[in-house]
């Protein structure tokens, strides 16, 4: 009777341990978004001050590949524009003074006709005066020979416009013509700068993202060219867990779903961390040899992706579970 007391009540903890809930329902190891920044400018790597383990900001110059030829290419240019620049001054204000000159004969033309205006109403008087005998002949005479003298003044200057407008019209075409020239040979030079400025920016090393260095592949004096890996970046601020599911669990999962995520230290160490399922594989796989679960290695499985925060203890290839 004790016997089978103690192989019922044995029976009982068996059956209760066998439904005790797991403490997680997926197992996969930790990653970052890795990024590897190559040369962009062939040369010598003049500067490179990173260290394997370091941690950087977006956008840190952390070296860059000599450049000296392509800053003296773009004084020489820069030079250039200047003189096309200085030409280009000259010759509008050539074309300003034509233009000043015209107007100047403008003025001076509508001057004479005023002139004559008041020449020929102070004739008008005078010779009222005259009939009246209140001057003599000669002041209305005098007046009659400054009328003319206006008059051939007024033709020759009239004459003087038309002459000038024919020979500032094209003198001026040919001058809008050379600073079109000048303006395109100008537009050329500044494409050229814009090249170089781009070529100078490209011998800049510069972290694309705000992570840790992994690796290093270059020394300082080393020379490079166009494609060569330098360094090697990772994100182990903003970290992510692959992990596994079976078809089974799909129908608990979604992408968006908040989820907690254990690392795992060793000797039953863990630390929780909120994560958020960002992807989830739309193709079914054999469960990879590092995963563990309780079903069948030649079971299918799907991969998903959980997004975390890390704290800075969590560090890529470590082992992690998710619970959700």
């Amino acid at each position: 009777m004790k016997k089978t007391l103690l192989i019922a009540s044995l029976a009982i903890i068996v059956a209760a341990c066998s439904k005790k809930e797991k403490e997680y329902d997926a197992t996969g190891t930790f990653e970052a978004t890795e990024v590897t920044i190559s040369a962009e400018a062939n040369g010598q790597l003049t500067l490179l001050s990173a260290d394997e383990g370091q941690e950087v900001a977006r956008g840190t110059v952390m070296g860059y590949v000599d450049k000296k030829q392509l800053e003296l290419k773009k004084q020489q240019l820069e030079a250039s524009l200047r003189q096309l620049d200085a030409s280009r001054k000259q010759l509008a204000a050539t074309r300003s003074s034509n233009d000043s000159r015209q107007l100047d004969l403008e003025k001076q033309l509508a001057s004479i006709r005023q002139q004559i205006a008041n020449a020929q109403r102070e004739r008008q008087r005078f010779s009222e005066l005259y009939k009246d005998g209140a001057v003599a002949r000669k002041q209305v005479d005098d007046i009659v020979y400054q009328i003319s003298v206006l008059e051939k003044q007024l033709t020759a200057t009239e004459d003087q416009i038309r002459s000038n407008n024919a020979a500032f019209d094209d003198q001026n075409r040919g001058i809008s013509a050379q600073i079109e020239g000048v303006s395109r040979q100008a537009d050329g030079i500044e494409a050229q700068i814009a090249q170089i400025d781009d070529q100078i920016a490209k011998a800049d090393i510069v972290s694309p993202i705000m992570g840790t260095i992994l690796e290093k592949y270059v020394e300082s004096g080393e020379l490079v060219t166009v494609g060569k890996p330098l360094l090697k970046l990772a994100d182990t601020q903003n970290m992510f867990i692959r992990a596994y599911v079976t078809s089974a669990q799909l129908q608990q999962v979604k992408v968006g779903q908040k989820v907690k995520v254990f690392a795992d230290y060793g000797d039953n160490q863990k630390h929780t961390y909120d994560g958020t399922v960002t992807w989830i594989s739309n193709r079914s796989e054999f469960t990879p040899k590092t995963i563990l679960t309780d079903d069948e290695r030649a079971d299918l499985v799907y991969a998903m992706k959980v997004a975390l925060k890390n704290d800075g203890f969590v560090k890529i290839g470590m082992y992690g579970e998710v619970k959700f």
